[in-house]
């Protein structure tokens, strides 16, 4: 079965999204930027472990792509899958499979958000040394149930050619009173870590995603702005434009380590592969500035 990635100038009308993840962040963003670009869709109403509830969804919205932007990360933070690993599964693994497979029958592309929280820095790919990994790089990092049951279903969604899986990595938006959101979690932790990280900014990247479904395109793709950005150099940002008596205090790994039950993956992410697609996607730092900070700026920052 061909993909066909020809119409990639479909016009709003003519495209129908059907979105899993009404619930979640990023679904509800979609929902928003569909409405925005008039663009006819709907949410989801099965369950994504259940086929045949998909199957009903398939044939009554009857969609030009499916989105996927359900999953369990657990509340409040990931640690929450170590002591849910069937919860986890089920809907991380099989329920992600199960889409694909049935979007797969019907002839459908799915736009898969994924993670790239699936890796390490390693001897190959040094902390500060501007080398990310690559889409097509095998995942170093099980530290924590969560990557280990996303690294799994990413090696398994590799076979459905079906398939775009767009690896997201510590998600930022404008929207600051969000709890999901990386800025508000960070500054409201007693104490941070201070490690450089490749970064997604929803405002700039979900667009991309739905251009990406109108390009019908496929495969695995680093979803994150290209270049890496630490926790203090956020921080810093958050205090010049928001906050002038921002403080926030450091621990380090091995401190972290006695708080959280599972590791925390950092990496940098190679971005070549998007950037090729969208050479006007913008560096982590400046796509923070543009697409965060100037928009909630409450001080006269430099």
């Amino acid at each position: 079965m061909g993909f066909d990635s020809s119409n990639g100038t479909a016009s709003p009308k003519l495209l129908k999204f059907l979105i899993y993840g009404r619930t979640g962040w990023i679904g509800g963003l979609l929902g928003k930027l569909c409405q925005s670009q008039g663009i006819d869709f709907t949410y989801g109403s099965g369950r994504l472990e259940n086929r045949p509830s998909l199957e009903a969804d398939l044939v009554a919205v009857n969609p030009t792509h499916v989105f996927n932007a359900a999953g369990v990360t657990g509340r409040p933070n990931v640690d929450w899958c170590e002591s849910h690993k069937v919860e986890t599964i089920r809907t991380n693994v099989v329920g992600t499979l199960t889409l694909a497979d049935v979007c797969r029958e019907k002839g459908l592309v799915l736009i898969n958000y994924a993670t790239g929280c699936i890796f390490e820095y390693d001897s190959s790919h040094p902390l500060g040394s501007g080398i990310g990994f690559k889409e097509e790089d095998t995942p170093n990092f099980i530290g924590s149930f969560y990557s280990k049951t996303k690294a799994m279903v990413e090696d398994l969604l590799r076979n459905y050619e079906n398939v775009c899986t767009l690896r997201v990595r510590m998600p930022i938006s404008s929207d600051l009173a969000n709890p999901r959101n990386f800025i508000t979690k960070i500054t409201r932790y007693e104490k941070v870590v201070n490690i450089p990280n490749s970064m997604t900014i929803l405002d700039e990247l979900l667009p991309i995603s739905i251009e990406m479904a109108k390009r019908n395109l496929t495969g695995i793709y680093n979803f994150t702005n290209p270049g890496v950005v630490s926790h203090n150099e956020i921080l810093e940002m958050y205090r010049d434009y928001i906050d002038p008596g921002f403080t926030w205090k450091n621990f380090t790994l091995e401190e972290q380590a006695k708080v959280i039950v599972a590791p925390r993956s950092n990496n940098e992410l190679d971005t070549a592969k998007l950037k090729q697609e969208f050479p006007e996607l913008l560096p982590i730092k400046e796509s923070l500035i543009k697409y965060v900070f100037k928009p909630n700026q409450k001080t006269a920052a430099a």
